[in-house]
């Protein structure tokens, strides 16, 4: 459970009132967990990882090498999706400690991440959301400076120094055996991907390794992080914790299996104990709070536009201007 920190105490009538609205019935039964429902989230995960590999390493059709570095790509992402939700506790009915800990490994592998320093970071996350220095991924994933290049700069290979050079300075603030663990999770990954990349060059050669592991990984994967990103805390209003996340059109649906209902950021900070496949209906229980809040929800294209073109600043409210 994540501890009382600065949402908790700006947002705790905001949440009684989102309660109120959905009912103590509904969001009890939107709470329940099903291990089945989320092993077929998992096998649709396993499932585009199997289509990006078979597409970016077959050597007859070239042109469809994009399309699979792109699904690869986006296995490597969803697994973060995937190890969310095992440290919110959302796969089984009760708690399975051993198990959990094997998922969360097997999730985080594909990107090379901490399955510990994610979980820590993400509660952390949690709990003082709305305050730009306990946030862990406000303080250090956010860009310092407004600028266009800088942007760009997070869908691009470059993601990976940002993210590890944060992780490296927010795990430097952890108990020594929290630290250990650390390391111990991100050398090994650092082993495994190594040791798959002399495999992939020994069965097939330089080619062969380019497509399957290094354009998804670090080509691929940082535009699908970057534009989930974008749908979660950059277009808020400081001054409502209701409106602390950005809420995301249910249109067009295909968005909820692209990225596995991560795009329902808001609704998840409400009820972190909802899980993933349960979001959308949790978002038409909210549907009257929502609006009563004069909550707006934004797409993706119209988040790239702000972001990019508008160069609107992270954290901010980027229609102060157009709301009536």
């Amino acid at each position: 459970m994540a501890r009382q920190g600065n949402w908790q105490r700006a947002a705790a009538q905001v949440v009684r009132e989102a309660a109120a609205a959905v009912g103590r019935d509904r969001l009890r039964d939107l709470q329940k967990k099903s291990a089945p429902r989320h092993f077929l989230m998992t096998s649709a995960w396993l499932v585009t990882g199997a289509a990006g590999v078979a597409l970016a390493a077959q050597p007859t059709w070239p042109v469809l090498w994009p399309l699979g570095v792109a699904l690869a790509g986006l296995f490597a992402f969803n697994g973060t999706g995937l190890l969310h939700e095992v440290l919110h506790g959302l796969v089984f009915a009760t708690h399975r400690p051993a198990v959990e800990r094997l998922l969360g490994l097997a999730y985080a592998l594909p990107c090379g991440i901490s399955p510990s320093q994610f979980t820590r970071w993400h509660l952390d996350h949690h709990a003082e959301l709305g305050d730009g220095e306990r946030d862990p991924k406000r303080h250090h994933l956010s860009p310092k400076r407004n600028s266009r290049l800088v942007k760009l700069l997070y869908g691009t290979p470059v993601l990976f120094p940002i993210y590890f050079r944060a992780a490296r300075r927010e795990a430097a603030t952890y108990e020594p055996a929290l630290r250990r663990r650390v390391a111990l999770e991100r050398w090994s990954g650092v082993a495994l991907h190594l040791a798959l990349a002399a495999a992939l060059v020994v069965a097939g050669g330089w080619g062969l390794w380019l497509r399957v592991h290094v354009l998804p990984l670090f080509v691929a994967f940082p535009p699908w992080f970057a534009l989930n990103r974008l749908g979660q805390h950059y277009d808020i209003d400081p001054a409502d914790p209701a409106r602390w996340g950005t809420l995301m059109k249910r249109t067009p649906r295909s968005w909820d299996l692209i990225y596995l209902w991560s795009n329902y950021h808001l609704e998840h900070h409400y009820f972190p104990g909802v899980p993933a496949y349960r979001l959308p209906a949790l978002r038409r229980a909210l549907a009257g709070f929502l609006t009563a809040h004069r909550v707006p929800a934004r797409g993706y294209g119209e988040l790239v536009w702000g972001w990019l073109v508008e160069n609107k600043p992270p954290h901010a409210n980027w229609q102060a201007d157009t709301l009536p």
